[in-house]
């Protein structure tokens, strides 16, 4: 099937403003986020959804697609949906765009999903291996189905156990893949659903509505950056691969 990768990039991030252009050891994050994507797939289904002339200006310059879409996007995927209505493909992989250290193996990993799986919402889900991740607000634990599917997501730490002590949990890996019908109903609520809103969970939206979420395993290697210690970690990732 005919997919094409959407990277949503806005300005105004609450955590941390300006962060498409945040600089990693000499290159903005989105365009570190591009160069994964590029390496999994060819340049010319790669495309950068922004709000910001700044954000495409910037692309621009290094030769990425880049499609304007509003500034009123509840979500990175309300701007795939709105990418949908202008490219015409069968599915959407959307990469957001804070994942500067992305597996590409994991973005042909959920294309290939596209395949098994046809016409379901994909997603991708890694271990966690410490505590401190597993009680942190600011990653989206998963819990899955034996099937595969998606049971439930949230920030807080779960699944849980007596003890209260962290055991074993699941994170989620931000690579989704999505029909185009299944972005257009996403995007006809106009407003985000109850426990999306609660969770800020925009995944929790598919599952309110009633959709099925096919959950794909994926590595550990991303390293989502949503504050400025995020950078700091991928500073370290990249300064001890370069080192060799």
């Amino acid at each position: 099937m005919k997919y094409i990768i959407v990277i949503p990039a806005r300005m105004h991030s609450t955590r941390l403003p300006g962060k498409p252009l945040v600089d990693i050891r000499g290159k903005s994050l989105i365009q570190r986020t591009y160069e994964q994507c590029i390496k999994a797939v060819d340049p010319s289904l790669v495309f950068v959804a922004t709000d910001h002339g700044k954000i495409k200006a910037h692309c621009e310059s290094f030769n990425m697609q880049v499609v304007m879409t509003s500034a009123h996007c509840l979500t990175g995927t309300d701007r795939v949906a709105e990418v949908a209505t202008q490219i015409p493909a069968d599915y959407y992989i959307n990469v957001q765009g804070d994942e500067p250290v992305i597996n590409p193996q994991d973005i042909k990993d959920v294309a290939a999903a596209i395949e098994q799986h046809p016409g379901s919402i994909i997603n991708g889900y890694a271990p966690i291996d410490n505590a401190a991740m597993w009680d942190s607000c600011s990653v989206p634990k998963v819990v899955v189905r034996e099937d595969g599917r998606l049971l439930y997501m949230s920030r807080a730490p779960i699944p849980g156990n007596k003890s209260g002590n962290f055991q074993k949990a699941w994170r989620q890996v931000c690579v989704y893949a999505y029909t185009k019908s299944a972005l257009a109903a996403f995007v006809s609520r106009q407003e985000k659903t109850e426990l999306e809103g609660e969770e800020d969970l925009e995944i929790l939206r598919f599952l309110e509505m009633g959709y099925e979420v096919q959950m794909v395993k994926l590595s550990a290697d991303s390293i989502a950056v949503d504050h400025p210690e995020d950078v700091e970690r991928v500073v370290e990732r990249l300064t001890a691969e370069s080192n060799g």
